[in-house]
């Protein structure tokens, strides 16, 4: 019996061991499933250019009596008239000559057209277009200021769009 019980002995051991103990199992690995890539349509976002343009304003310009001459101070606010029309070439400009009340209306209002006519001359030869200039003359009938004849002679500029 000694000899049954040395010999069960190693031959159950030798089961538990063979049998108890799970084989070792090969693990394949797992190919990775291609994730579909999100794909973005890149659509172009229309700019918007936001103009940095000065307003635009012009300058009146003052004769001397009697005359429809350009004086060297009006010579240089035309230049600055011209540079500001030439930043909104879309412009059109009515150039009006007035007069101080001396002389007669029919006189004064010759004067005031020869005097819109050297602003508008003097204008186009700075390179703005004649198609953008027009004149008319109100002679006396539009004083700046009735008691200062001097800020009555001058040529003012009108903006039309």
């Amino acid at each position: 019996m000694r000899y049954l019980k040395l010999t069960t002995l190693p031959v159950l051991l030798g089961l538990v061991i063979f049998l108890g103990c799970p084989k070792k199992q090969v693990v394949k690995p797992v190919e990775p499933t291609p994730v579909p890539e999100e794909t973005t349509a890149v659509v172009p976002q229309e700019t918007t250019v936001v103009e940095t343009r000065p307003a635009l304003v012009l300058e009146r310009i003052f004769f001397d009596f009697d005359k429809s001459d350009i004086r060297e101070d009006a010579a240089a606010t035309l230049r600055r008239n011209a540079d500001m029309l030439k930043l909104y070439p879309e412009v059109k400009v009515i150039i009006e000559g007035h007069c101080c009340e001396i002389g007669t209306a029919e006189y004064n209002m010759a004067l005031g057209e020869r005097r819109a006519k050297s602003a508008r001359d003097y204008l186009v030869m700075l390179g703005i277009s004649p198609d953008r200039l027009s004149t008319v003359s109100y002679g006396e009938e539009r004083p700046l200021d009735p008691k200062v004849l001097e800020k009555n002679r001058r040529c003012e500029f009108v903006i039309m769009k």
